[in-house]
């Protein structure tokens, strides 16, 4: 009640801003009259004055209503918000002038205020409005930097240029400039545009280009290079980087225009430089009405929920308001994490946190059974190279079988679509969890003949930052003092960030048809040894003079350069760019049922040797090394 009585009476909050627009506009309309007749006013005109003043005042009050007027508050009036003060003054002068022109003058000439006063008075008034609120801004900054000046131990602003005069600098020298405790003084513009060199941007002259930089630097005593460049390409970055790191200044960057846009981020949110920022990965644009009728409204279930895959794919789906989300993991501390998370995301999320192994058909089953899941995201798996050439029978067993087992419980339960995250190591295997994963695209190809469940699987290459991936070692050793260690100089991968990866999971599983596995455009691939440099000079050091880089050589079961597509293999497009469907041999729900029987036995016997051997004769582009040397006969 308190609320609406205060939204109604809204001149009863601020009495002193009311009085003061009150006082201006009896003034302007007085000085409009005053103006009009030469500073002389008969008794005949100031009664006409005095009678119109009422009228004129309510107006122009009720047309600042109207607009919102009395939802600014003065400290923070921007020159966005003089819009608001124009189209009050063209509403209220429109109603003045259709009352003079459209009524009887005889019979209404309170009301009818002459045009020329109308005109003056609407520019009088409303530039006093607007000119009253800037004052008041002005004194409130002035009080504040003060109160900031006598802050004991109040650090100094760090000197700061930014590189980039367009949309994403402006803002950001509108959103400091009224800020004292932003903690930069923002000393100039640099922009490769040579035509706006000493143009002045929301205050703020353009000095220069990049080229320019080192003289400036030094010049100003600059302390950070502010990266503002709307939506910088991977390349810029990296230039201005280097830059930079020989200048011995520190680089920072805004977010990038999208994810300002879209809301995501303030302008202000200046943060360190990022690996991701190197990699020019443009943002995923998607098909949101394809994704909302795939998941609105419907039960999802996702494997491998605590991992960071499965975590980005439980939010991602989240967005799309499914009618019960199911986390499904077996590690109870990755579980409780995500339940968490997304619990503070998304408060009215309808979900689930299942502690379940995948590979507990009995478990799976009953859960199936309590909840009826339409849509399966199974991204549950062994993931680690080197780990599963040490560990073969479990690569199979979880990769293999419980994705089998998973697979046809989907079918036998109706479930619409079931999504494999497969992998780029799938591809022409020589390790273990490649095969385990290409053997997992097979078998869930193979369930389409038997169900009517659309069976789809989806390939990419490495995920930054996920857990035992690349990145998050090489900063774990970089935090060490170094040594950085990588494989091989030569060795390349293909990257992608963890929401791009999600979100065209998900984009694919909506396009799947049935059958098809999925592969995802990966760009171009990065050399290890060029990101562990770029992550060194990222943490402001230098690579091989503060922190070393050694090779340790190639371990079992890796490749130097991973592949997308199988030799022979053409890709067919789909509705979206970064999406192709790869025309790769399909197998035999018998022949399926045949290897796996062999596979079963292989693997109650932990028998490595033989699990290889199966491998490398049931697919003809394997070439999983086999390490042991006895005899294969009686197999």
């Amino acid at each position: 009640m308190k609320k609406h009585f205060e939204e109604t009476f809204w001149f009863l909050r601020r009495p002193l801003q009311i009085l003061i627009d009150f006082t201006i506009l009896c003034v302007s309309f007085f000085f409009a009259y005053l103006l009009r007749f030469d500073f002389y006013l008969s008794e005949y005109y100031l009664e006409n004055a005095l009678n119109q003043l009422p009228f004129v005042v309510l107006v122009q009050f009720a047309s600042l209503f109207l607009v919102g007027g009395y939802s600014i508050l003065w400290r923070y009036v921007s020159l966005e918000d003089t819009k608001t003060f124009i189209k009050a003054s063209l509403i209220s002068a429109s109603i003045l002038i259709a009352f003079r022109l459209l009524l009887s003058p005889e019979l209404f000439v309170r009301w009818q205020v002459p045009l020329s006063i109308t005109l003056m008075d609407t520019i009088f008034a409303f530039s006093g409005l607007i000119a009253v609120r800037v004052l008041r801004k002005f004194l409130y900054e002035l009080s504040e930097k003060q109160r900031f000046a006598v802050v004991a131990r109040r650090p100094k602003p760090k000197k700061a240029l930014l590189v980039g005069a367009g949309r994403v600098g402006s803002a950001l020298v509108r959103e400091v400039s009224g800020r004292f405790d932003a903690g930069i003084s923002i000393k100039g513009f640099v922009d490769d545009d040579k035509s706006k060199k000493g143009s002045i941007i929301s205050g703020v002259k353009v000095l220069g280009t990049t080229s320019d930089l080192a003289k400036l630097v030094e010049e100003l005593n600059i302390e950070l290079v502010i990266i503002t460049i709307d939506d910088a390409q991977a390349r810029q970055i990296r230039r201005i980087l280097e830059i930079c790191s020989q200048l011995s200044v520190k680089t920072r960057i805004v977010p990038s225009l999208n994810e300002i846009i879209q809301g995501r981020v303030s302008v202000s949110r200046i943060r360190d430089l990022q690996i991701e920022d190197l990699l020019g990965r443009e943002p995923v644009q998607l098909d949101l009405q394809n994704l909302h009728e795939f998941l609105h409204k419907k039960v999802v279930l996702v494997t491998g929920a605590g991992g960071s895959i499965g975590s980005e794919l439980a939010r991602q789906i989240a967005k799309f308001s499914p009618s019960l989300l199911l986390l499904v993991e077996r590690s109870e501390a990755a579980l409780f994490h995500v339940d968490c998370a997304i619990r503070a995301e998304f408060p009215e999320l309808n979900f689930k946190s299942l502690i379940a192994d995948v590979g507990d058909e009995l478990r799976m089953k009953q859960i199936f059974a309590d909840y009826s899941p339409k849509i399966v995201v199974h991204a549950a798996a062994h993931k680690h190279v080197p780990l599963m050439e040490e560990n073969v029978p479990e690569a199979i067993k979880n990769n293999v079988f419980a994705t089998a087992s998973l697979a046809r419980i989907a079918g036998e339960n109706a479930v619409e679509t079931f999504v494999l995250i497969s992998t780029d190591k799938a591809v022409n295997p020589v390790s273990i969890m490649g095969a385990s994963k290409r053997l997992a695209e097979i078998v869930v190809q193979s369930l389409g003949e038997k169900f009517e469940t659309r069976y789809v699987s989806v390939r990419f290459g490495n995920v930054l930052g996920t857990n035992g991936s690349v990145v998050p070692i090489f900063r774990e050793q970089i935090l060490r003092g170094g040594p950085v260690t990588v494989t091989d100089p030569e060795m390349k991968r293909y990257f992608m960030t963890v929401s791009e990866a999600t979100q065209l999971v998900l984009q694919a599983g909506a396009l799947g048809k049935g059958g098809e596995i999925f592969v995802l455009d990966m760009g171009e691939p990065i050399r290890i040894l060029d990101l562990a440099e770029d992550m060194i000079r990222l943490s402001g050091l230098e690579p091989y003079e503060d922190i070393q880089i050694i090779f340790t050589g190639r371990r079992p079961g890796e490749k130097l350069f991973e592949e997308l597509e199988v030799t022979g293999e053409n890709l067919e497009k789909t509705k979206h760019p970064k999406i192709y469907i790869g025309k790769i041999k399909k197998y035999s729900l018998e022949e399926v049922n045949g290897l796996l029987m062999d596979l079963q036995r292989a693997v109650e016997k932990f028998d490595d040797s033989r699990i290889r051997f199966l491998i490398n004769e049931f697919l003809p582009e394997a070439r999983v090394e086999v390490l042991e040397t006895e005899s294969l006969s009686g197999f």
